[in-house]
């Protein structure tokens, strides 16, 4: 008699080592995983987006809408878990320093799709909500 699988429940990646936003030589508990953890605020916009990547790849949807501007925020967030996000480029940051109200970056993200390899080309929009970053929307680039 063959016996039944019991689907197994999907679970969330395992918390890397280094960082998935690809700084080097960043441990991602002390890079992106302290504000994932909300130990810190990203203190300038690219921080913000490097730690929205880092949060596509370890699949923490709480983060991602607690730092989307609530003008523009969806209702939820799904994550895939069929996409494996592989890295990160960062093309062009404008404004969005300390000293800043709002900026822009421009990134691509690489991922693998089950096999099939992509990328996310954006150029987002940030701004600061209560002196914290959030990101507000993007435009597809290519």
């Amino acid at each position: 008699m063959a016996r039944r699988r019991t689907p197994r429940p999907l679970s969330a990646p395992a918390v890397p080592s280094a960082c998935p936003c690809g700084v080097p030589g960043a441990p991602y508990a002390e890079h992106c995983g302290r504000f994932h953890a909300g130990r810190a605020a990203a203190p300038t916009a690219e921080a913000l987006m490097r730690s929205r990547y880092s949060a596509f790849a370890v699949r923490d949807e709480a983060y991602l809408l607690r730092t989307w501007h609530p003008g523009t925020r969806p209702a939820r967030v799904a994550t895939d878990p069929g996409t494996r996000w592989t890295g990160l480029e960062i093309e062009e940051t404008r404004r969005g320093s300390a000293f800043h109200q709002d900026g822009t970056v421009t990134y691509r993200a690489h991922y693998l799709d089950g096999r099939e390899p992509g990328s996310l080309h954006e150029r987002s929009r940030f701004t600061r909500v209560d002196g914290e970053w959030v990101y507000v929307d993007g435009d597809f680039l290519d």
